[in-house]
C-alpha cells in the first residue's frame, strides 16, 4: 500500500492560517480568499486521493511522524492514522468545511478583520483534522483543545462587541471543566494500560475490571459533555451565536461540537465494557434532547432556535451511542452536519436579506423575495423533522429504535421529542417565509457565493442519508445488533414529525392569534421556557457570583494584597528604613569622612591587636 501522507490533510489548512495570519493585513481580499479555499478544498481533495487508494480501510493505514514523549514505558508519537470511521469524520470536515468557507466569502465580504476571520477558520480546520487523524489520546487532546481556542477566537470575533467576547469566555471556561475530566482519564489509562495508543488500549480493555473501565469512561464523558453541550455544560452553545454566522454553522456542524460524540465512538471497547457509563450517556443524551427542544420552542433569534435545535440533536446522537448503536450515532452525526449547516447557512442569508435582522417576529413573507433560501431552508427544516426520504429521517429512525429495543421508554421520549423539533423548526420557517413582511428594510436575495453552498447542502439533505449508510460502512467496526423491525415505531416517529408540522402550520399561517393566546393563558410557563429555565440566572447565583466573590476575598485582598504584596512591600519598607540609617554616612563633607577614616582606621588597630593577643 503507498505512503499516503496524512500529515498532508492538516497541514494545509494550516498553511493557510500562517499565510493569511502573517501577512493577510497587507494582502487583497482576492488573494485572501485564494488562500484560504484553496487550502481547505486541497485538504478535501487529498482525502479523496486517500480515500480511492488506501483499500477497504478493514485495518486501519497508520503513520508515524516522530516521537513526541518518552519517559519510562510510556511512548507517545505524532501518529496518524485512518480507517474507516476517521474517513466518514474526514469527509464531513473538508466537505461541508470547504462549502462553509465559500459561502464566507459572500457573507463577510463587508467585515472588518476579514483577513483575521478566515486565518481563524483554516486553524479550526486543522485543529479539528488533527483530532479526527490520531492514532492515540494525546494527539486527539491537541486537536480537542484546539478546536476549543478556535471557537474562542471565533465566537468572540466582534471583539469590540461586549456579548460577543463574554460569549467566547463563556465557551472557553465551560469546556475547561470539560477538558479536565478528559485529562484526568488519560492519565487513568496510562496508569492502568500503560500507553496512549488507541490500538493496544482497546485490545486490552477487555481483560481490565470493570470499576476501572468504568472511571475512565465517565471522566472521557465529561469531555464529551462540555465539547458536544450536554447537560449540565450545554449553556456555551446558544451564546456562540454571538460569532459570525458561518462560525456557527461550522461550530455546530463540522467541528467542535461533533467531537464528543466522536470520541466516545472511538472509544466504544472502553464504553461497551463499562456499562452503567453507557446507560449515563444515554440518559444524559435523552435529557438533553428533550429539554433543549423545549427551550426551542420560545426562542424569536433565529439562530438562538438552530442552536438549542443543536444541542438537542447532539442528545439524540448521544442516546444512539449510549444504547450501543454506534454506527446511527455517527450516521446521525453526518446527516446533522448536512442539514445543520444548512439550517445555519441559510439563516446567514435571513440574517443578510433583513440587514441584520434575527428577530423572526421582524421578518415574515421572505419567500417572494428569496426563493433559494426558502425552498432550500425547507429542504433542511423536513431533514431534521426525519421526514422520509430527507437525510435526518433515516439517521434518527435508527437511533429511535435501537433505543426502543435498549429501553421502550427511551424510545418514547425521543419520539416526543422529535415532534417538538418538526414544530419549532416550522415554526421559524412559517414566521420568516409567511405573511406579511414585518421589517424595515427591503430585503434581497443572497448572492450566488452563498447561494451556491446552499444548494449543495439541500442536495445533500435530501439524499445523503440514504446514499451513505454509515451502519453498512461501519459494520465491521460496529456491528450491527440484529433486531425485528417494528413498522409501528417507524409510524409512530414519521407521524409526530407531520404533527409537529401541521400544529406549526395552523399556529403560523392559518390561525395566527392561537401563540398569543397560549401565551397569555400559560404565561408563567412561557416565561420560564422563554427564559431557558433560567439555568444561566442559576449558574451565576450558585457558582460564578461565589467563585468571583471568593477570589476578590481570598485570592485578591487575602493572597495577593495580603501576603504577597504584604511581602514585597515589607521587604521595600524595611529597606528603605535601613538605607536611610545608611545614608547619613553620606554627608557631603569631606571633614565628616576624613574623621570616619580615622576612627575607622583606629578600630581596625584595636581589632588586629586584640586578635594578634588572644593568639599569643
Amino acid at each position: 500500500m503507498p505512503i499516503q501522507n496524512l500529515w498532508v490533510i492538516p497541514a494545509l489548512p494550516f498553511l493557510g492560517f500562517l499565510i493569511n495570519g502573517i501577512f493577510g493585513r497587507k494582502l487583497p481580499k482576492a488573494v485572501i480568499n485564494v488562500v484560504a479555499l484553496a487550502t481547505v478544498i486541497l485538504s478535501f481533495a487529498w482525502v479523496v486521493k486517500v480515500y480511492m487508494t488506501a483499500g477497504d480501510l478493514a485495518t486501519p493505514v497508520a503513520e508515524h511522524y516522530f516521537t513526541w514523549i518518552r519517559s519510562g514505558q510510556l511512548d507517545v508519537g505524532w501518529d496518524f492514522a485512518v480507517d474507516k470511521l476517521t474517513m466518514i469524520m474526514l469527509f464531513i470536515v473538508t466537505g461541508v468545511g470547504s462549502l462553509i468557507h465559500i459561502y464566507s466569502v459572500g457573507y463577510m465580504a463587508h467585515e472588518e478583520g476579514y483577513y483575521r476571520f478566515f486565518a481563524y477558520l483554516n486553524l479550526f480546520m486543522f485543529f479539528m483534522l488533527t483530532l479526527v487523524l490520531a492514532s492515540n489520546y494525546l494527539i486527539l487532546f491537541v486537536g480537542w483543545e484546539g478546536v476549543g481556542l478556535c471557537s474562542y477566537l471565533l465566537i468572540g470575533f466582534y471583539i469590540v462587541k461586549h456579548s460577543a467576547t463574554t460569549a467566547g469566555n463563556k465557551a472557553f471556561i465551560v469546556n475547561r471543566i470539560g477538558d479536565f475530566g478528559f485529562s484526568l482519564a488519560m492519565f487513568l489509562i496510562v496508569v492502568n494500560f500503560g500507553t496512549l495508543n488507541f490500538t493496544p488500549v482497546f485490545q486490552a480493555a477487555p481483560g481490565k475490571p470493570t470499576e476501572t473501565l468504568t472511571a475512565i469512561a465517565l471522566l472521557l464523558l465529561v469531555g464529551a459533555t462540555g465539547k458536544s453541550a450536554q447537560i449540565p455544560l450545554y449553556v456555551w452553545l446558544p451564546d456562540a451565536m454571538e460569532g459570525p454566522t458561518p462560525v456557527s454553522a461550522l461550530i455546530h456542524a463540522a467541528t467542535m461540537v461533533t467531537a464528543g460524540v466522536y470520541m466516545i465512538a472511538r472509544s466504544a471497547a472502553i464504553f461497551t465494557h463499562a456499562p452503567a457509563a453507557m446507560e449515563t450517556v444515554a440518559i444524559i443524551g435523552l435529557a438533553t434532547a428533550a429539554f433543549a427542544a423545549t427551550i426551542g420552542l420560545a426562542q424569536n433569534d433565529i439562530k438562538k432556535v438552530f442552536a438549542y435545535s443543536t444541542v438537542s440533536q447532539l442528545g439524540y446522537m448521544f442516546l444512539g451511542v449510549g444504547v450501543g448503536a454506534f454506527s446511527a450515532g455517527i450516521w446521525h452525526l453526518m446527516t446533522h452536519a448536512f442539514f445543520k449547516a444548512l439550517l445555519f447557512l441559510g439563516a446567514g442569508s435571513v440574517i443578510h436579506a433583513c440587514h441584520g435582522e434575527q428577530d423572526m417576529r421582524h421578518m415574515g413573507g421572505l419567500r417572494k423575495h428569496t426563493p433559494i433560501t426558502f425552498y432550500t431552508l425547507l429542504c433542511a427544516s423536513l431533514a431534521i423533522s426525519g421526514i422520509p426520504p430527507f437525510a435526518g429521517f433515516w439517521s434518527k429512525d435508527a437511533i429511535l429504535d435501537a433505543a426502543y429495543h435498549h429501553a421502550p421508554w427511551m424510545y418514547w421520549v425521543g419520539a416526543a421529542t422529535a415532534g417538538l423539533t418538526a414544530f419549532y423548526v416550522f415554526r421559524a420557517l412559517f414566521m420568516t417565509f409567511f405573511g406579511e413582511y414585518r421589517g424595515h428594510a427591503h430585503p434581497h436575495e443572497s448572492p450566488f457565493s452563498m447561494g451556491g453552498p446552499l444548494i449543495v447542502l439541500a442536495l445533500l439533505s435530501v439524499g445523503g442519508g440514504y446514499a451513505f449508510n454509515v451502519p453498512q460502512i461501519l459494520e465491521n467496526m460496529f456491528p450491527v445488533t440484529e433486531a425485528p423491525a417494528i413498522p409501528m415505531l417507524l409510524a409512530v416517529s414519521i407521524g409526530v414529525g407531520v404533527l409537529g408540522i401541521l400544529l406549526a402550520y395552523y399556529m403560523y399561517v392559518v390561525n395566527t392569534a392561537v401563540p398569543e393566546k397560549i401565551t397569555s393563558t400559560f404565561s408563567g410557563l412561557y416565561h420560564l421556557v422563554y427564559n431557558k429555565y433560567f439555568v444561566d440566572e442559576i449558574y451565576d447565583a450558585t457558582v460564578v457570583s461565589p467563585v468571583v466573590a471568593g477570589s476578590r476575598s481570598v485570592l485578591w485582598h487575602g493572597v495577593d494584597q495580603g501576603v504577597i504584596d504584604g511581602i514585597v512591600n515589607g521587604v521595600g519598607r524595611e529597606s528603605r528604613g535601613f538605607g536611610g540609617v545608611l545614608k547619613l554616612l553620606q554627608s557631603g563633607n569631606i571633614r565628616s569622612y576624613a574623621t570616619w577614616v580615622v576612627i575607622g582606621g583606629v578600630a581596625l588597630i584595636l581589632v588586629m591587636g586584640v586578635v594578634e593577643g588572644v593568639g599569643r
